[in-house]
């Protein structure tokens, strides 16, 4: 039987975004459970890339919330600028009167005001103070909060789906935990990156994309390596290889000793692992595929 049109819609993934059957179980739940879906996985996995195609698969706008090691939670709410009040007092001007020309929005805020509803991408949210998380628990609960310099309280009309990616970077609060859905993107197998090669550089040269995906698994089996190449760094150099007219002979995973592949660069990030695989390349090989 074909679905209602009044159906909820639900995601499976879009054409630029291949998503495993547990990743789209996982969203799919947070959203019927009304709960956070809290996403881990390496740096380069589409973490942040999930909350915009989620977004487009639900008709929502994105809202999105970049975390650094200074943001606070109280800014994701609102933030009075006393400052400006003061300036504008000493130049006599009318909007002094009314307080809430200074209370500036937060993401929350906006997420909450959003008629219909929103997608909220709370992107990297390890990266903050370690007490972050727990400062918003109440709001992510209740779905609202109060502004005290107004005494009113914000409520959200229709409550935001709400996307948390952490890297890994720092434990987060067990309290914060039991309130999220909890998936990790586990690292793509050859055959899965091979789909969203295809999905993101359609009609490359079938060689080259599987010599290509060989030798970037080879290289991310190196041991000791600081930051391995990621599936963005993936696509990157790929393109490139396709730019310079590379030959898929050049990326072949041999036994014996190898020179390093053409513009290294587009996948290993310092020089360290840079030496290290060069060093990798130039024994008999060792260590093995790690996805």
């Amino acid at each position: 039987m074909p679905p209602r049109d009044d159906a909820p819609k639900r995601f499976t993934g879009t054409d630029t975004y291949i998503a495993t059957e547990d990743l789209s179980v996982a969203v799919n739940a947070a959203v019927a459970l009304a709960r956070p879906l809290l996403v881990k996985g390496e740096p380069g996995t589409g973490k942040t890339a999930l909350a915009e195609e989620v977004a487009n698969t639900l008709g929502l706008p994105l809202i999105t919330w970049h975390i650094k090691s200074t943001t606070r939670a109280q800014q994701g709410l609102y933030e009075y600028d006393a400052v400006a009040r003061l300036r504008d007092s000493q130049l006599g001007s009318e909007k002094v009167h009314a307080i809430d020309n200074y209370i500036v929005r937060g993401k929350l805020w906006e997420a909450f005001a959003t008629e219909g509803g929103s997608v909220l991408l709370i992107d990297e949210i390890d990266k903050a103070d370690i007490e972050f998380p727990n400062d918003l628990l109440l709001e992510l609960d209740r779905m609202e909060f109060f502004v005290y310099e107004t005494q009113e309280t914000v409520r959200a009309a229709t409550r935001p789906v709400v996307l948390i990616t952490s890297n890994n970077e720092k434990e987060l609060p067990d309290a914060f935990l039991r309130r999220c859905f909890f998936h990790y993107i586990r690292f793509p197998d050859p055959d899965t990156m091979e789909s969203i090669v295809e999905a993101h550089h359609p009609g490359l040269r079938k060689e080259l994309v599987q010599r290509a995906i060989a030798m970037f698994y080879h290289l991310r089996g190196a041991p000791g390596l600081k930051k391995r190449p990621s599936t963005s760094e993936l696509l990157d150099w790929l393109r490139l290889l396709v730019l310079e007219s590379r030959d898929a002979a050049s990326l072949e995973v041999k036994d014996g000793k190898m020179e390093p592949p053409p513009m290294l660069g587009a996948l290993v990030k310092n020089e360290q692992d840079v030496a290290r695989i060069v060093e990798y390349l130039s024994s008999p090989r060792r260590g093995g595929r790690t996805w």
